[in-house]
């Protein structure tokens, strides 16, 4: 059986989710990822009541549609992070208070923690979103950055975490870590250190998405291999890289997105780099049931007309995994 395509709202978040729904049904969507800001969303109220939960089913079901996961990922970010004043952009009032960084990370701490209880009166498996990190900084290792260094970071992680994931675990809810750049994860390398740091605890796990992973020059595809237990849920996502004029290299240079320069850039389904085919290929080896979650960010395309394309990209890759050997039947009954 195909898997259900679904599109994550977060880059719609400006819209009602009355109206993205209609849309979403329209661009041809089996349902929607809920983000946890606009209207999509709401944590504490999901938290608190079931009835609640039931409303958002509700809304999706009369455009046809369902939801598979929630995506806590900007609350996330400050769970570990060093705070500073990019964060007030994007955090609810509630979470940032008065700016103190312990303040917002401990009410980060907390609203993740809810998250958990949300997703339960949701009856979904898993929670998105980013963990942070307090040791991104330190990337690119001059002045010299010592392993003890690395190690309080990621021991930082495990402090912050393990509380949380304590209550995911009572609440029988998986955490899926969209393993990005700026996160405690960021490749294969840094996402086995993140478990070890946990104890390898089953509760935490992977949103996994190639388009984080294939401009670094990470194997996006043994990634998948690699953590086969740990994928709870999966985002489609092209980039391209390599396509600028050799003035900005991998880290960005400085100049945004959609800039020609670029050496990498997002890219709408199927206009990047990204071989989806090897990406369905495994994650039918592995094993894996849950949606096909499409992210969509392209600032060349209009996100309409690139979502509804998107869908039907995602659609005609898909396929059913075979029952049978292919050379059974040469076999003399």
């Amino acid at each position: 059986m195909k898997r259900p395509v679904t599109l994550v709202s977060a880059q719609w978040a400006d819209l009602p989710l009355e109206v993205l729904a209609q849309k979403a049904k329209g661009f041809g969507f089996d349902g929607i990822e809920l983000a946890c800001w606009g209207d999509h969303f709401d944590v504490p109220q999901g938290a608190k009541s079931k009835a609640y939960c039931d409303g958002r089913h509700e809304l999706l079901a009369r455009h046809g549609l369902k939801t598979w996961a929630i995506s806590n990922h900007l609350v996330g970010q400050a769970i570990c992070d060093r705070i500073d004043p990019r964060h007030q952009r994007i955090l609810p009032p509630h979470i940032w208070g008065d700016g103190t960084p312990d303040g917002v990370r401990k009410r980060a701490q907390e609203n993740m923690m809810q998250a958990a209880h949300a997703a339960k009166h949701m009856g979904v498996p898993v929670v998105n979103g980013f963990t942070g990190s307090s040791i991104w900084h330190l990337l690119y290792s001059f002045p010299p950055v010592s392993q003890a260094e690395l190690d309080e970071g990621f021991a930082f992680f495990a402090q912050m975490w393990n509380p949380i994931l304590d209550e995911f675990k009572t609440c029988g809810i998986k955490f899926g870590l969209e393993v990005h750049p700026t996160e405690i994860a960021f490749d294969i390398a840094s996402a086995q250190r993140a478990l070890a740091a946990l104890g390898n605890r089953p509760e935490f796990g992977f949103n996994y998405d190639p388009s984080h992973l294939g401009y670094q020059g990470v194997d996006y595809v043994q990634f998948i291999r690699t953590f086969a237990d740990r994928i709870f849920h999966a985002h489609m996502k092209d980039v391209w890289w390599g396509h600028g004029d050799g003035s900005v290299g991998v880290f960005g240079g400085h100049v945004e997105f959609g800039d020609a320069r670029r050496y990498w850039d997002f890219r709408s389904l199927g206009h990047g780099d990204i071989n989806f085919e090897e990406i369905i290929v495994a994650l039918n080896d592995i094993g894996y049931q849950g949606p096909l979650s499409v992210e969509w960010e392209d600032g060349r395309m209009d996100r309409e007309y690139g979502a509804a394309e998107a869908c039907a990209f995602v659609r005609r890759l898909d396929f059913t995994p075979s029952a049978v050997a292919f050379d059974s039947a040469f076999e003399r009954k």
